[in-house]
């Protein structure tokens, strides 16, 4: 990753810090997407002085603004990892909160990997608060779902999210000078950036330090999967397929061991969560309509389409119909990973006519397809489409606006535009 450069969740970060403590802030986000960077460029920005300390690892980084003499006193040893140690650190980081006349910040990496640590946070924090205590803590973790179910259960109410997603294409074309082309098919991981001229390296890399371990730690250690070498076999077969509607029936077909549609809809769900692959319904405007939905399957970074698919570079260029999949993937992926709270991702599809992504907000229903030159826009199932009460436009990426253009501004930009 390139250290220079700062995702815009940094100033975020600082603006955050900065504030009275009011909640915890919380950084959410796949494996890889540079939270913990973003963390540490935070503590350098801001005036007050600060603390990382991992979870995972033997010793603590201190950085930021003017730092108390003791700032790297903290020793912590790879046995101490539990509630104690957290509860340690904590009155530790206190006690600095109190001699300082701004206040301090305390960075809890892989928080996740600590006892009961959505309990002890509480306390502690619940503490903080009568006291008035100026300390301000940043949670982060590597395990969504695990992150996600401790805060949701212990903390609601507590803490503020910062979401991290998958790199986008101006910030990989920003800080590795990646052209249109190579972030269609090698998406948005900047640890395997360097590694886009050796492509056997690349896909090793991205298998080993991002796929496997998402699907190991973060899901299968995370919560509880009955049938583990199902899900892998899911991610591989919705990899491979990324851009398709296909129904739960027809991927029982294709998969061995595969049990029920209801284990196949759970383990879908779980990967969405990982940051690896999701299912977007159909926008029916029916909620009981939408629960039985045929998802369509899309990668949440097209790097892992590539990976599995087994395509070159050069490969998906030159196979019209495969490089059109990973075209839409990339608009898919895009429109998941930028799309507000208040935004949700779907398509459309009714008898024979079929728009490929559908973004909804409130009363507004915008439409968007994607022409990338291996099929023309499908007018008709666009003017079947606009007939839908609420439905507002339907943009053509490839006609209407750019590839290029779309892929740089977040999904809501083109609900707000008129």
């Amino acid at each position: 990753m390139v250290q220079r450069f700062r995702r815009r969740q940094v100033q975020t970060l600082v603006e955050r810090i900065e504030e009275r403590p009011q909640r915890l802030i919380a950084v959410f986000g796949p494996r890889q997407t540079g939270k913990t960077t973003a963390a540490l460029q935070a503590l350098a920005a801001t005036r007050l002085a600060g603390v990382h300390v991992a979870a995972d690892e033997p010793e603590t980084v201190a950085v930021g603004g003017p730092l108390p003499t003791d700032a790297d006193s903290f020793e912590i040893g790879p046995s101490e990892r539990d509630s104690r140690w957290l509860e340690r650190v904590w009155r530790e980081s206190r006690h600095k909160a109190w001699n300082s006349e701004s206040g301090f910040v305390l960075v809890l990496d892989e928080i996740h990997k600590v006892e009961r640590w959505s309990d002890v946070v509480k306390g502690l924090w619940d503490a903080d608060r009568k006291s008035g205590c100026p300390l301000r803590v940043v949670l982060i973790g590597s395990a969504p779902l695990l992150m996600k179910a401790g805060m949701d259960e212990s903390l609601a109410g507590r803490f503020e999210a910062i979401r991290f997603e998958h790199w986008s294409y101006l910030e990989m074309a920003e800080a590795f000078g990646f052209t249109l082309d190579q972030y269609v098919y090698f998406g948005g991981c900047p640890g395997a950036a360097r590694l886009v001229g050796d492509p056997g390296r690349w896909g090793g890399y991205v298998r080993s330090a991002l796929i496997e371990p998402s699907i190991e730690r973060d899901v299968l250690q995370m919560q509880r999967v009955d049938k583990p070498a199902l899900l892998r076999q899911l991610f591989e077969f919705g990899s491979r397929c990324s851009g398709q509607i296909l129904s739960y029936n027809k991927m029982l077909g294709h998969l061995q061991d595969a049990g029920n549609t209801t284990t196949l809809t759970r383990y879908l769900h779980l990967l969405s969560q990982a940051g690896l692959l999701t299912g977007l319904s159909n926008h029916t405007g029916s909620p009981v309509s939408v629960r039985a939905s045929t998802p369509k399957l899309n990668v949440l970074d097209t790097a892992f389409m590539a990976a599995v698919g087994g395509y070159s570079f050069e490969e998906a260029r030159v196979d019209r119909s495969h490089w059109g999949r990973m075209v839409e993937s990339s608009v898919g992926a895009h429109l998941v990973n930028t799309a507000s709270s208040s935004t949700t991702v779907k398509y459309w599809r009714h008898r024979n006519d079929e728009v490929d992504f559908v973004l909804h907000r409130g009363p507004t229903v915008v439409g968007i397809e994607v022409k990338s030159g291996v099929t023309p826009a499908r007018s008709s199932a666009i003017s079947a489409f606009m007939e839908r009460p609420s439905s507002r436009a339907v943009l053509t990426v490839g006609a209407d606006v750019t590839l290029d253009e779309f892929l740089s501004e977040p999904a809501d930009h083109w609900i707000d535009t008129p």
